[in-house]
């Protein structure tokens, strides 16, 4: 199996490089209302513990969010994102020994998060939030920061191969980076799953993960988002609280097809899942 190679070398002094092994990045809710875990970490001495907890179970990364992207959400300010989420940024910047990225679509809060010393930023609208277009790729490009472009749209309908449409995404992405100064190997790929697609569709995109790992003569770094999503309750009639396992089985799945990141809420379990998934899949076995 050959990843995409990146590495990322910090402003701090931490390092992160992609397509040696799988990354996992653990997810840290500081909202009131994520689907998932919302309130369970909505003090930073929470969060530190909790961020500590999953670097301790494996995480390679912790990526904070401060506002839900559930089905149905609405959208904050980026005032009161900025509000919520400072005081998470400036305790968990300073405790925690890996990189930390940001997940907001907002470019002012990216500024806010840059400013700080963020190490990644996390855009579920891939550059392209219809408020404010461009301007995230402008904070990119001011901070040198690396940026993971998720896919995503208004609704579920597609006038073409869901792949192609998804691919034609990410190449307006990749113009908007250009335009602005972005470096292109500074792009992680995240093809949206659970965004903009039904159940079925969500399944399509994961079984046909490795068409997005490498196209128009590049191969690219894959962050593949699976973790306790509505897609797996759909597939299996499993409840929030009872699809680690699936999460699972999914991300393993994602590892073969080439992706380089797994976002999980479950980090020890899923951890070593993918550790096993590389030792079976290394080239000199």
């Amino acid at each position: 199996m050959v990843r995409a190679r990146r590495v990322f070398q910090f402003r701090d002094g931490k390092r992160l490089v992609l397509g040696e092994r799988t990354l996992v990045m653990g997810i840290l809710n500081v909202t009131p209302d994520s689907f998932s875990d919302g309130g369970l970490w909505n003090t930073p001495e929470k969060a530190i513990l909790h961020a500590r907890q999953m670097i301790e179970a494996g995480a390679d990364i912790i990526d904070v969010g401060a506002e839900s992207s559930r089905p149905g959400f609405v959208p904050i300010s980026a005032e009161e994102e900025i509000t919520r989420l400072r005081p998470f940024l400036e305790a968990l910047l300073s405790e925690l020994p890996v990189p930390v990225s940001v997940d907001t679509f907002k470019a002012e809060t990216a500024a806010m998060a840059a400013g700080l010393g963020v190490h990644i930023l996390n855009d579920i609208w891939g550059l392209q939030y219809a408020e404010e277009p461009e301007r995230m790729a402008e904070v990119a490009a001011r901070y040198d920061l690396p940026i993971v472009v998720m896919h995503n749209q208004a609704g579920t309908s597609y006038d073409k191969d869901i792949i192609e449409a998804i691919k034609d995404f990410f190449r307006e992405s990749r113009r908007i980076a250009n335009s602005a100064g972005v470096a292109e190997d500074g792009l992680i790929l995240d093809p949206g799953i659970g965004f903009g697609k039904t159940a079925e569709q969500n399944l399509v995109v994961q079984h046909r993960l490795a068409e997005l790992s490498e196209w128009d003569g590049k191969r690219w770094p894959i962050l593949l988002g699976v973790s306790r999503k509505s897609f797996i309750g759909a597939a299996l009639g499993l409840p929030l609280e009872e699809r680690m396992e699936a999460t699972g089985a999914a991300c393993v799945l994602g590892v073969a097809a080439g992706a380089s990141i797994v976002r999980v809420h479950d980090v020890k379990p899923i951890a070593r899942m993918c550790r096993m998934a590389d030792i079976i899949l290394k080239d000199d076995i």
